[in-house]
């Protein structure tokens, strides 16, 4: 049975789809929890609803269970968002399965490939696919469906703001989100919906760790964090919460960059 909203908590009665809300499978029992994962249960922990979307099925239903037991509503929503047909199907099932959106959050991300010359043509296409079109075909068909004064967020990485992996495609990709944070929020201003990106820098994920065990220079970088460790995914998500919130009334066209310092130093 769900809660009824308590206007103390910051998204109280508000009904939120989080595409690539699952975490990546892992074997070790100590897993963290992935960013789409940790964003949906304290999105639901502050009042709202959740449609939790995944390419995975296991991996989406597994987090509207965890939104269930914070009290909340939970919906499973399962597609590919790089896909044009699915991706407008998420967005029209998560709306009828919550009674309609009045926030979005997009949180997608592959990287492959190693330098220039060890990426080939098929990895730059297929990561853009991920990392720039299904942010684009989320706003593209979730901007109609949201409600005024909505919020999208998308979830980027400090990689978009220098070359910091060794995957050019990925890097590119994460840039460009930047740009297209800015014309989602232009575009959407005239119905007052707040478009923002959260800049997540090193932060202790399974994505996270499987990418250190394939780049030690990844773990040497934790040394360069002012704030002396790594993020954890609440942090992300506590991010996230704050922009699809009242608090962040005034605030659209912005980048919120979480890791600890790395990048101001």
């Amino acid at each position: 049975m769900t809660r009824p909203a308590d206007p103390a908590r910051r998204l109280a009665g508000r009904r939120l789809l989080v595409i690539g809300a699952g975490t990546r499978p892992d074997d070790d029992p100590r897993a963290p929890v992935g960013n789409g994962r940790a964003i949906s249960i304290v999105a639901a922990r502050e009042g709202a609803s959740v449609a939790c979307a995944d390419v995975s099925e296991p991996a989406a239903a597994r987090t509207a269970e965890l939104v269930a037991e914070e009290g909340a509503a939970g919906v499973t929503v399962i597609g590919d968002a790089a896909d044009a047909e699915q991706a407008a199907r998420m967005i029209e099932e998560a709306a009828r399965g919550l009674g309609g959106l009045d926030a979005l959050v997009v949180n997608v991300g592959i990287g492959l490939g190693a330098g220039l010359a060890g990426s080939s043509p098929d990895d730059w296409d297929r990561v853009l696919s991920v990392n720039l079109r299904a942010p684009f075909l989320a706003a593209k068909y979730g901007l109609p469906v949201l409600a005024d004064d909505g919020a999208i967020v998308f979830v980027g990485s400090t990689a978009g703001l220098r070359a910091g992996t060794d995957s050019p495609a990925y890097d590119s990709s994460k840039a460009g989100l930047f740009g297209l944070t800015r014309h989602v929020a232009k575009e959407a201003a005239a119905r007052g919906i707040r478009a923002n990106l959260v800049v997540p820098g090193l932060i202790d994920t399974p994505m996270g760790r499987q990418a250190s065990a394939r780049r030690p220079s990844r773990t040497a970088s934790f040394k360069r964090i002012p704030l002396g460790r790594q993020g954890t995914a609440w942090e992300v998500a506590n991010a996230v919460t704050f922009l699809l919130s009242d608090h962040a009334s005034y605030i659209t066209g912005q980048s919120l960059v979480v890791d600890g310092g790395m990048n101001a130093v």
